[in-house]
């Protein structure tokens, strides 16, 4: 009866144990490679009460007219004319491949005139303040401006997301919306709406950039863009800043979440893994997967704990009547009707 319920038990947690392998393949996949798992970064994530006791934050400087209420959001500018406010990580971004998340606000009354945007910045410098949604023009790195306001005419929709890689002497094309050094971008109504703003970054290096908008829907993720074959600066500061002019609109940092991620090993079988669709036959994806994970080794947990009490109270019931005399079928602690009085139960253990 031991040995079986340690079968069990060994059984269990093998398949527990086996699961994280099985899970952990990601939809993204680099040449041969996958982005396997991820590992949050303290230093480059933000989230509420965002500061310390001594009203500070370990991480992360904020300035100009940037302020924070602890329950909600940074606000980077009020929805005031002539604001400007900025978020900059202390310390450089030095992951080699990472995932950036920020989940933002931007929010005002007016329906028809408002403005101008807010930037997330991959720069070699920091906290420098300007006319580009509130830093400095010319900078070296990745930009991705959420602006709101058109400059000119355009055949494409407001607001917008568009990105530039610079490199430190090029200036931003204010006139036109960024339009002479656009490497990608998309149109999303991510102003006032009814469901959480979030701005999902990969960055593998040398390999590409992707770029995600939630605004839709809970959990729906849409495609911004993706470059291929893109480099960026190695160890970026991380910031977000904000802008306003004759016309404006409040704009908040609610968080940043910043993972490494980190790649399956070149020699690592993931395609065979995949193309069976692993231990029950479809790859799951991103947090489905993990959440089914947890689910499963929650399930497998519990049953091992219930077979290992069963079987230890088996184990001590023989072990404490067992030794007296060889009982017939039916008899409890092996006392039979054929000796000793002869008590029988007809409980079932």
């Amino acid at each position: 009866m031991l040995t079986r319920c340690f079968a069990v038990l060994y059984l269990a947690f093998s398949i527990l144990g086996a699961l994280p392998f099985v899970y952990a393949a990601a939809d993204t996949k680099v040449a041969n490679r996958t982005i396997e798992r991820t590992v949050q970064l303290r230093t480059h994530s933000i989230h509420p009460p965002y500061i310390d006791e001594d009203l500070q934050n370990r991480w992360w400087d904020f300035g100009a007219d940037a302020y924070i209420n602890t329950n909600k959001h940074v606000r980077l500018t009020r929805s005031a004319p002539s604001q400007m406010g900025w978020l900059w990580s202390r310390l450089p971004l030095t992951s080699t491949n990472y995932v950036i998340e920020v989940e933002f606000k931007i929010s005002g009354e007016s329906t028809h005139l408002y403005g101008d945007g807010m930037a997330i910045w991959l720069t070699k410098d920091r906290a420098e303040p300007g006319p580009v949604f509130g830093s400095k023009d010319k900078f070296e790195g990745l930009g991705i401006f959420l602006d709101t306001y058109a400059n000119s005419r355009h055949p494409y929709g407001f607001p917008r997301i568009v990105a530039m890689v610079g490199d430190g002497q090029t200036p931003y094309d204010q006139d036109n919306d960024g339009d002479a050094h656009n490497i990608g971008s998309c149109s999303a109504m991510f102003r006032r709406t009814n469901v959480i703003t979030k701005l999902k970054i990969t960055y593998v290096k040398d390999t590409y950039l992707d770029v995600k908008i939630h605004y839709r829907a809970w959990d729906d993720w849409s495609d911004c863009f993706r470059i291929d074959g893109i480099s960026l600066p190695a160890s970026p500061y991380l910031g977000i800043s904000a802008l306003t002019g004759q016309v404006y609109d409040a704009h908040d940092v609610v968080s940043v979440t910043t993972h490494s991620a980190v790649l399956s090993s070149k020699d690592a079988p993931r395609d065979k893994l995949s193309a069976s669709g692993g231990l029950f036959g479809r790859r799951p994806d991103g947090a489905r997967s993990s959440w089914l994970s947890f689910f499963v080794k929650l399930v497998f947990f519990f049953g091992a704990c219930i077979g290992g009490l069963y079987g230890y109270k088996a184990y001590t019931l023989r072990r404490r009547y067992g030794g007296f005399m060889k009982g017939g079928p039916g008899t409890f602690g092996g006392f039979g009707d054929a000796g000793y009085g002869g008590y029988s139960s007809r409980r079932r253990f």
